[in-house]
C-alpha cells in the first residue's frame, strides 16, 4: 500500500474511561487548527488502543464519522499485540465501511511506517519525528492567547484610531473618550508575540541544523506566519494609537492647562479683586495702618497661592511652545498673554496697595512723633519759668529753640511724606480695584489735610508761646544781668571807699604836690559818682523789668541799700579828704611863702599874725590827722593805719618847725637894734 502523507491526527486512548463529550470537543479544536490548505492533503488518523478496551475503541471509530472532515482517508487503530479478536474486529470495521465513508485498519505499532511516512511518526510508532506534546501545547496555549488578545486588541485600536480619524474635534474627541484604554496592555502583548515568534524562530532553525526534515505543515500547525502578520499589524495599530494617545495627551493637557488658567483667572478678577475693592482705607493712626497691613499680608498669602500656580503654568505652557505643533501656538500663546495680563495686573494692585499701606504707616508714625514732640513743647510752655540765674535760663532757652527746630523739622517731614501719600492717592485710577474710588480718596485724603492742618495749626499756637515765652526770658536775664551789674557796682563802690580810705592818705609835701592830689582825688569822685549813677540807673531799670515780669526782685531790694549806705560812706570820707586837702593847700602855701621871703625886709613881717595864723592851721591840721571819719550810721574809720598818719603829722610838724624857727630870727634883730 502506498504511504499517506498530509496530517496525521493521533488519539491515544488509556485505560481510564473516556468521556466521549471531552473527545470530540478536542477533535473538533484539533481540526480547526490546520488551513483548508492543509486540510485539503487529507487526513489520516491514528487511534493509539493499546491501553484501551475493544469497545472504546470502537465507539471512538464510530464518532470519527461525525467530527472528522471528509478528507480523512484512513483510520489506522493500533491494536495491543494481545488483545481483541480479529475476527470479531475485522469483520466489525468491515462491516460499518460504507457508513462510515473512510478506511479503518488494525495495525500494531510497529507497522504503522507501510501506511505513514516514518517521519511523521513519533517514536512511539517507529518513527523518526522528534515531539514533545507538553511544548507543543503550552505554545499553543500561549499562541491561542496571544491570538485572542492581539485580535481583540487590534479590534480595539482600530476602533479607537478610525475614530480619531472622523469628522469634527469634538467626534473625535468623543468617540476616543469612550474606547481610549485598550483592555490589555498593548506593550504586553507585543512581548508576548515576540517571544513566541523568537521560539518558533529558533525551533525552525535547530531542526533544520540537526538534519530532520521540516514539513511546511509545521509551520502552518505552529502558526509563525499568523503570528507575524499579527505582530505587523500590532505594530502598525500601536504606533496610530500612540499618535492618537499623544496628540490626547497633548490635547488634554492643554485643556487643564486652559482649566487651570481660567481658574486662576477666575480667581483673581473674582474674589482676589473683590478682596482688594473692600480695602481702600489707610487708617487713622498706627495702629490701624499696622492692622491694614496685616490685612493686606493676609491678602497677599492668598494671592500667592495662585501666583505660585501661575508660575507652574506659565512654565508649563513655555514647555509646551518649544515642542508644539503649530496649531497649538496660537492658543497657548492666547492662554499665557491672558494668564500673564491678569496676575501683572493683579501683583500691580497688590504692590500698589502695599506701597499705600507703608506710606500711611509712615505718615501716621511721623505725625505721632510731631505730636509727641509739640506736647512736650507745650508741657514745658505751661511750666512757671523760675531759674536760678541767667545762666540756668540761658539753657532753658537753648533747649526751648532746640524743641523748637526739631518741631520745625517734624512738621517738614510730615508734609513730605503727607504729600508723597497724596501723590500716591492721586495716581490710584479706577483700574486699580475695578472700580470709582473717588469717594474712597476723597476720606482719605480729608484725613492726611486735616492731620496736617492740626500739627500747623498746634505748631502755630506753640510758636506763639514760645516767642512770647523767650519775651519773658531775655526779660528775665536782662533783670538778672542788671540785678548782677548792680551788685557789682556796689562792689566797685565799695572798693573805692576802701581805696580812698586806704591809699589815699598823702598830704604832700608842698603846695603844689598837695594841689595835685586835690584835683585826682576830685577825678577819683568822679569815677565813684558815675559808678554810683551806673548803679541807681541797673536797680531802676530792674524795677522796671520786674513790673513787666509781674515778679519781685530778690536781689534789687537789698542792693539799693547797699548802694546807698556805701555812697554815703564814701561821700562822707571824700568830704573829710578834701577838708584835708584844702587845709593842706592852705598850711602849705602860707609856710612856703613865710619860709621864702628875704630876710632883708623885715617890713614884711611887721604883723605877725601870719605866724599865729599858720601855727594854727598846722594845729588844726594835725588835730584832723587824728580824728577818725564818723559815718552817718555812727560808725568811724581812719585814714590809713596809724603809722600813715604819724608819718603826714610829722612832715607836717617839721613844717612849723621851720615857720617857727623863722619868726624867732626876724625876732632877733628886733631886740639887737635897741642895745645897740
Amino acid at each position: 500500500m502506498k504511504r499517506r502523507s498530509g496530517l496525521i491526527l493521533t488519539i491515544p486512548l488509556c485505560l481510564e474511561q473516556t468521556s466521549m463529550d471531552e473527545l470530540s470537543v478536542t477533535l473538533d479544536y484539533l481540526l480547526s487548527i490546520p488551513s483548508e490548505k492543509c486540510k485539503a492533503r487529507g487526513f489520516t488518523v491514528i487511534v493509539d488502543g493499546r491501553k484501551s478496551q475493544w469497545n472504546v475503541v470502537k465507539t471512538v471509530v464510530l464518532m470519527l464519522q461525525n467530527v472528522v472532515p471528509a478528507e480523512v482517508s484512513l483510520v489506522c487503530v493500533v491494536k495491543p499485540d494481545e488483545f481483541w479478536d480479529k475476527k470479531v474486529t475485522h469483520f466489525c470495521f468491515w462491516k460499518e465501511k460504507d457508513r462510515l465513508g473512510f478506511e479503518v485498519i488494525l495495525v500494531s505499532a510497529n507497522k504503522l511506517t507501510r501506511y505513514i511516512e516514518p517521519c511523521q511518526l513519533t517514536e512511539d510508532f517507529g518513527g523518526t519525528l522528534t515531539y514533545d506534546h507538553m511544548d507543543w501545547l503550552n505554545k499553543r496555549l500561549v499562541f491561542e492567547k496571544f491570538t485572542k488578545e492581539s485580535t481583540s486588541l487590534l479590534d480595539e485600536l482600530a476602533l479607537i484610531n478610525n475614530g480619531s480619524d472622523k469628522g469634527t474635534q469634538q467626534e473625535r474627541e468623543r468617540s476616543i473618550d469612550m474606547n481610549f484604554l485598550p483592555s490589555v496592555d498593548p506593550e504586553t502583548v507585543l512581548q508576548t508575540g515576540h517571544e513566541l515568534l523568537s521560539e518558533l524562530q529558533q525551533r525552525r532553525f535547530n531542526g533544520s541544523d540537526g538534519g530532520v526534515s521540516w514539513s511546511p505543515m509545521d509551520d502552518e500547525l505552529l502558526a509563525q506566519p499568523q503570528v507575524m502578520k499579527l505582530l505587523d499589524s500590532l505594530r502598525e495599530q500601536y504606533t496610530r494609537y500612540q499618535e492618537v494617545c499623544r496628540q490626547r495627551s497633548k490635547r488634554t493637557q492643554l485643556e487643564e492647562i486652559q482649566q487651570k488658567v481660567m481658574q486662576v483667572v477666575n480667581w483673581l478678577e473674582g474674589p482676589g479683586s473683590e478682596q482688594l475693592r473692600t480695602q481702600w482705607g489707610i487708617g487713622d493712626s498706627i495702629r490701624a495702618s499696622q492692622a491694614l497691613q496685616q490685612k493686606h499680608e493676609e491678602i497677599e498669602s492668598q494671592h500667592s497661592e495662585w501666583f505660585a500656580v501661575y508660575v507652574e503654568l506659565n512654565q508649563q505652557i513655555a514647555a509646551l511652545l518649544n515642542a508644539g505643533d503649530e496649531e497649538d501656538l496660537v492658543e497657548l500663546k492666547a492662554l499665557q498673554q491672558q494668564l500673564s495680563d491678569v496676575c501683572y495686573r493683579q501683583a500691580s494692585q497688590l504692590e500698589f496697595r502695599q506701597n499705600l499701606l507703608q506710606a500711611a504707616l509712615e505718615f501716621h508714625s511721623v505725625a505721632q512723633d510731631l505730636s509727641q514732640q509739640l506736647d512736650g513743647l507745650l508741657g514745658m510752655l505751661c511750666v512757671d519759668v523760675a531759674p536760678a540765674d541767667g545762666a540756668s535760663i540761658q539753657q532753658t532757652l537753648k533747649l526751648l529753640e532746640e524743641k523748637l527746630k526739631s518741631v520745625d523739622l517734624g512738621l517738614q517731614g510730615l508734609r513730605e511724606k503727607g504729600q508723597s501719600l497724596l501723590d500716591q492717592i492721586s495716581n490710584q485710577a479706577s483700574w486699580a480695584y475695578g472700580k470709582d474710588v473717588t469717594i474712597e480718596n476723597k476720606e482719605n485724603v480729608d484725613h492726611i489735610q486735616g492731620v496736617m492742618e492740626d500739627m500747623q495749626l498746634r505748631k502755630q499756637r506753640c510758636e506763639d508761646m514760645v516767642d512770647v515765652r523767650r519775651l519773658k526770658m531775655l526779660q528775665m536775664v536782662q533783670l538778672f544781668k542788671c540785678e548782677e551789674d548792680a551788685a557789682q557796682a556796689v562792689e566797685w563802690l565799695s572798693e573805692l571807699l576802701d581805696a580812698l580810705l586806704k591809699t589815699h592818705i598823702r598830704l604832700g609835701d608842698d603846695a603844689q604836690e598837695t594841689k595835685v592830689l586835690l584835683e585826682k582825688h576830685r577825678k577819683f569822685v568822679d569815677v565813684a559818682q558815675s559808678t554810683y549813677d551806673y548803679g541807681r540807673q541797673l536797680l531802676q531799670a530792674t524795677v522796671v523789668l520786674c513790673q513787666s515780669l509781674r515778679c519781685t526782685s530778690r536781689s534789687s531790694g537789698d542792693t539799693l541799700p547797699r548802694l546807698n549806705r556805701v555812697w554815703k560812706q564814701f561821700t562822707v570820707t571824700s568830704e573829710e579828704r578834701v577838708h584835708r586837702l584844702e587845709a593842706a593847700v592852705a598850711f602849705h602855701s602860707t609856710a612856703e611863702k613865710i619860709l621864702q621871703e628875704c630876710p632883708e625886709q623885715p617890713e614884711a613881717f611887721n604883723e605877725m599874725d601870719q605866724f599865729d595864723e599858720i601855727e594854727a592851721v598846722g594845729k588844726s591840721l594835725l588835730d584832723r590827722l587824728t580824728v577818725p571819719v564818723v559815718y552817718p550810721d555812727g560808725s568811724e574809720q581812719y585814714f590809713g593805719s596809724p603809722s600813715d598818719m604819724a608819718s603826714a603829722a610829722e612832715h607836717i610838724r617839721e613844717k612849723m618847725k621851720l615857720v617857727s624857727l623863722k619868726k624867732q630870727q626876724l625876732r632877733q634883730p628886733e631886740a639887737t637894734t635897741p642895745e645897740s
